[in-house]
């Protein structure tokens, strides 16, 4: 029974809306107390020009209730609904066991693809702690849109283009060597590229040698791409370990240079729709209309820009996808520059440029600044995931020195701890990176939810617990009316989630339901002597565990069995 439809169908008839409408309308209610939904009058204010607390006792009154909400109150402007926590109980409950592993899922995207281009590292440079943010943001979105029936292209739009492949070539014809840059990978391409930087304060021809280098390459020379490609080769090999630790794949590495011979076209396209303009040898689309700067096609020596790039991308994947949404999950700094080529592909004339979406994030900086790989400054993911790791077997080792396989678990849950740490707040949030922060695993926590699905998998395992029939309506104290609310409340949370593409809006549900579970752990005996009792209440452990289990999925994080 979808209680949600029902009250918006009955809602319809009494305020004369239509029933999807008023379904995004109702709201959860903060406590339980007032109600399992709540419908907010004051949208209807305007049209029906009376105070929205007049407006929630009409409805009140006139609402004929659906089945399975026990009473509808006016409170204020809201129009509070209470359900009958029986029947909720078996509604949730039943839902969550007879869609297993699709439960919060749906068919709602089903024949759509989205297009979601996220972490986008740079070759030759390291894999540092800022790349978290977009890398699992991304990720657990491609996951939300694929429990809900899309199908997720994820993109790692690879940097690998620019005059600093050129002063890669030179830093390392000056001082690199081979067989200490293979076996020391990117650490030792980072140790040439910052002593380029410090020698070039001094010396200005090395820019000169950086730029010529860098044409070379985009001319096809043999000795310049095959070193190229060697930059290109290491990096990837070294990224592809973190992914595998982080559990992230893609299903595309084409990244910056995989667009140069699809330039061309963006060019030719502005210029036959009178959208390029000449300005100080430049060849730029004017946007002062829309109140931005001119969005740079073409630099006076002729090279191409990031937005040359982007639109030439953007192009690819809507012939390529055919995408119903292209998210582009880059930080809040970039925003300009994504206004202004959005703009620019709408001039072009297409009308996907609505669907073209950044999906921006706060920077992560460090407690003495912003990163930089030129000052040598950075902190490598890699790193910080071994930390992670290692201080959590610490842990294990002095709290549960007998489990085993402590090592994977300590994978588990540290490379957790780090993910849920990047997913907990809205993305937005500027995040000042701090060890101790970071691997703090008190309170709301990735370990904390884990550590929940954990003790409820020991509680059935205890129990020798197998599927029955239950009575539900042994489930409707106050303790368990909680948890099956939380429960219930889950597939709406990810359905926003992917609407908002805010990832957070799933770790916080998930949240909700293991608070909810741990009270109703410590207040309700599980193991009750009456079997009635005692089988509904393994029964609503079952169910917590299989949720937890999906949500902690789709954020990227482990559910282990044992901790």
């Amino acid at each position: 029974m979808d209680f949600k439809q029902s009250i918006a169908n009955a809602l319809s008839a009494a305020a004369g809306l239509g029933a999807d409408e008023l379904n995004t309308w109702l709201e959860t209610p903060p406590s339980p107390e007032m109600g399992d939904y709540a419908f907010p009058c004051f949208k209807l204010a305007k049209t029906l020009r009376k105070a929205p607390p007049v407006i929630a006792q009409e409805i009140a009154g006139a609402l004929a209730l659906p089945a399975g909400v026990v009473r509808a109150e006016a409170a204020g402007g809201y129009v509070n609904f209470y359900l009958d926590k029986s029947a909720q109980a078996k509604a949730v409950l039943e839902k969550v066991f007879i869609e297993g592993a699709r439960y919060g899922g749906s068919d709602l995207g089903q024949g759509r693809n989205v297009c979601i281009d996220y972490s986008s590292v740079n070759i030759a440079k390291p894999f540092h702690i800022g790349h978290l943010p977009t890398t699992v943001i991304g990720s657990a979105l491609y996951r939300i849109y694929n429990h809900l029936g899309f199908t997720s292209v994820g993109i790692n739009h690879l940097g690998d283009w620019g005059t600093q492949f050129g002063k890669m070539i030179v830093a390392y014809k000056l001082w690199g060597e081979k067989e200490t840059i293979e076996q020391g990978g990117v650490d030792e391409l980072v140790k040439i590229y910052v002593k380029f930087h410090q020698e070039a304060e001094t010396d200005s021809s090395l820019d000169d040698q950086a730029r010529a280098w860098f044409k070379r390459i985009e001319d096809g020379d043999e000795e310049a791409l095959s070193l190229f490609e060697w930059f290109k080769s290491l990096t990837l090999k070294e990224v592809e370990q973190v992914y595998d630790i982080l559990g992230i794949r893609f299903d595309s590495y084409a990244g910056e240079s995989f667009y140069n011979d699809k330039m061309g076209r963006v060019v030719d396209e502005l210029r036959e729709k009178n959208l390029l303009k000449l300005d100080q040898g430049a060849q730029i689309v004017d946007l002062s209309e829309y109140k931005m700067p001119p969005c740079i096609i073409l630099r006076s020596d002729g090279a191409t820009l990031y937005a040359t790039r982007d639109i030439a991308a953007a192009l690819y994947r809507k012939d390529t996808y055919d995408f119903a949404k292209c998210l582009y999950v880059v930080a809040y700094q970039q925003d300009l520059h994504f206004r202004q080529w959005f703009k620019v592909v709408e001039l072009m004339g297409y009308d996907w440029a609505k669907d073209l979406i950044h999906v921006s994030f706060g920077m992560v900086s460090g407690t003495e600044g912003a990163f930089s790989t030129r000052k040598g400054n950075m902190v490598k993911l890699k790193d910080v995931l071994s930390a992670a790791c290692e201080k959590t077997y610490d842990i294990i080792c002095e709290k549960s020195p007998d489990l085993e396989d402590k090592e994977t678990i300590a994978k588990q849950v540290g490379v957790g701890a780090l993910v849920w740490n990047s997913l907990y707040n809205g993305r937005i949030k500027d995040v000042v990176f701090d060890w101790d922060a970071v691997l703090n695993f008190d309170g709301e926590t990735g370990p904390y939810a884990q550590y929940t699905h954990a003790r409820a998998c020991s509680v059935l395992r205890k129990a020798n617990y197998a599927p029955a029939e239950v009575d539900y309506s042994v489930l409707t104290d106050a303790e368990s009316a909680a948890v099956i609310s939380a429960l219930g409340a889950f597939p709406d949370a990810v359905v926003e989630a992917m609407e908002k593409n805010e990832p957070y809006l799933v770790t916080r549900s998930i949240i909700g339901i293991c608070a909810a579970f741990n009270k109703f752990y410590y207040e309700q005996r599980i193991m009750a002597d009456d079997a009635a009792v005692r089988q509904a209440r393994l029964a609503l452990t079952d169910a917590t565990r299989r949720v937890v289990a999906i949500g902690l999925g789709l954020i990227g994080v482990a559910a282990p069995e044992r901790m």
